[in-house]
């Protein structure tokens, strides 16, 4: 894409969406960071079901980490990988007690440092509870930069690197927000509703449908 046809692109998500949200469901910082680590190879909905009664019950870092892996394993076991999760809930929840005295980290090397706590989930921390213009690239994004043209890559990193450089700068806080929705309802893995799409003249994707 040119830069007009990428200003253009989100300018029109902009218009469509203001002020897009997650679709995780959170009341604090410490709660986000826990929903993200759960929603690695899950869907949003799927992992609001299990975290509505367990932050009901176990808000806290020092709560989750006195429920225990076990504990934590009852709450998640309809996420895939769940026992994998559990333990990284439990030990992440502990060393948030022990390293940062219970509060989620504006550190993105202590963030990573943490059990589950990639890059990805790094950036989602960083982007929504420190306001920070970071860009997370999960598979929708990744699918939608290629697609589109306007950040083509083979890895999440390369994607990652070009996205920061191809959004305009007033675009980027929000960046991520927009592609991830905009993959997960219209420019879908494999039925991407194309005739409904606000950007569809701007996108370089060949196998544009129809219907």
């Amino acid at each position: 894409m040119t830069r007009a046809e990428v200003e253009a692109f989100f300018a029109r998500l902009a218009a469509a969406d203001p002020e897009p949200k997650t679709e995780l469901e959170y009341a604090t910082p410490f709660q986000l960071l826990v929903a993200v680590v759960l929603s690695a190879q899950a869907t949003d909905k799927g992992v609001n079901r299990a975290t509505r009664p367990l932050f009901h019950q176990h808000p806290t870092p020092a709560a989750l980490a006195a429920l225990g892996e076990e504990g934590i394993a009852d709450y998640i076991q309809t996420i895939g990988l769940y026992r994998t999760k559990a333990k990284n809930v439990a030990t992440l929840s502990r060393l948030i007690l022990e390293r940062h005295g219970g509060e989620v980290p504006h550190d993105r090397d202590a963030l990573e440092a943490l059990p589950g706590v990639g890059r990805k989930t790094t950036n989602v921390v960083l982007n929504i509870i420190f306001g920070e213009p970071t860009i997370a690239v999960d598979t929708h994004i990744f699918r939608v930069a290629n697609r589109t043209g306007l950040a083509r890559g083979k890895t999440v990193g390369e994607v990652e690197r070009k996205l920061l450089k191809a959004v305009p700068a007033h675009y980027r806080q929000h960046a991520h927000h927009w592609l991830i929705l905009h993959g997960r309802y219209t420019c879908k893995a494999r039925a991407p509703a194309c005739p409904r799409c606000g950007v569809r003249d701007l996108c370089a994707y060949k196998e544009k449908t129809d219907v």
